[in-house]
């Protein structure tokens, strides 16, 4: 193995910036080598997967609990079948209040992996969660701060003595050039989809960048699926539209499975070239990618400084 450590990009915002890709650019220093799925034990493994009653994380969750893991998964409604090592906690991950009791109550002490992969695209017009928060920012963004905050310092502390660092994926666009707006998070002082939408994948790879000073016990990784037919465009081009039809038929064609996803992505959450490693990105077949360029540590903590901002006006 030859994986190096990532750290937050030094580069000024107003730095050139060098070439980007929907599917991030590859990092050349890191080199990972997984088990492959078919040959993968996870019998002593747990994993919690906020978002995995639908789309990619119910696909991630039914491969891993294929290969023997205990699964929980956190959505509002249940879709599979039951089995003694599936458990299902149900969530509004649009409101923070709900989010944050998540964070405290759900048993992570015993977790080795946590997964979040909730997340819409915004809609056209701006639309506002009872907690005067932009929907998208809401469930895809900040519902995972709001968890982090209650279960990252608890999170695999019940675990045997030597247990490798437990680990958190956050799942977004990681790499793709996205910056957001700190001082405009909530898209209060203007709206546009694709500008709201920025504002998620940016914080998500901020939560992988910063989690060395807000949440410095698991280790933190980002993934970027890039295109995969979901439900996460329904929000943006109305679910069961025309328009919505041909963009996901076209999607299911030439782009690969949720669960072929699943099965590059499932090994990677448990490799144990990962255990001394924290802050790297990969693509949408679990290679290693780059960060966005231009968000150096002071970008970071200014926009984790007013994602928490917002959130405490939601929770009061």
């Amino acid at each position: 193995m030859n994986a190096a450590k990532n750290s937050t990009p030094s580069d000024s915002r107003t730095s050139q910036r060098k070439k980007t890709s929907a599917k991030g650019i590859p990092d050349r220093r890191v080199t990972l080598r997984p088990t492959p799925i078919g040959q993968l034990d996870l019998s002593s493994k747990k994993i919690a997967i906020i978002g995995g009653t639908n789309g990619l994380g119910q696909a991630i969750a039914r491969q891993a609990l294929a290969r023997g893991a205990e699964v929980t998964v956190v959505g509002r409604t249940f879709r599979d079948a039951p089995d003694p090592r599936l458990t299902f906690v149900a969530a509004d991950l649009s409101s923070m209040d709900e989010s944050a009791r998540l964070g405290r109550e759900l048993p992570s002490e015993s977790y080795d992996v946590v997964l979040f992969t909730a997340g819409i695209i915004a809609a056209k017009t701006r639309e506002e969660t009872p907690e005067h928060v932009e929907r998208d920012v809401a469930i895809s963004y900040l519902s995972r701060l709001a968890i982090l905050q209650g279960l990252s310092p608890k999170l695999g502390s019940g675990r045997q003595d030597g247990a490798p660092r437990p680990r958190v994926f956050v799942m977004g666009s990681p790499g793709t050039g996205a910056i957001g707006d700190p001082d405009d998070l909530n898209s209060e002082r203007s709206y546009k989809s694709l500008a709201a939408h920025a504002n998620t994948i940016a914080g998500n790879e901020i939560l992988v960048l910063g989690a060395k000073d807000r949440f410095p016990g698991p280790a933190f990784f980002g993934l970027g699926p890039y295109l995969i037919k979901t439900g996460i465009r329904s929000n943006l081009l109305g679910d069961g539209s025309v328009t919505h039809k041909l963009v996901e038929g076209a999607v299911g064609l030439f782009m690969q499975s949720p669960e072929t996803y699943a099965k590059r992505i499932v090994p990677l959450l448990f490799a144990a070239e990962l255990d001394n490693n924290r802050g790297l990105m990969f693509g949408h077949q679990a290679q290693p990618i780059l960060p966005t360029e231009g968000i150096d540590d002071a970008y970071v903590d200014r926009f984790l400084s007013a994602s928490e901002a917002l959130l405490r006006r939601a929770l009061h």
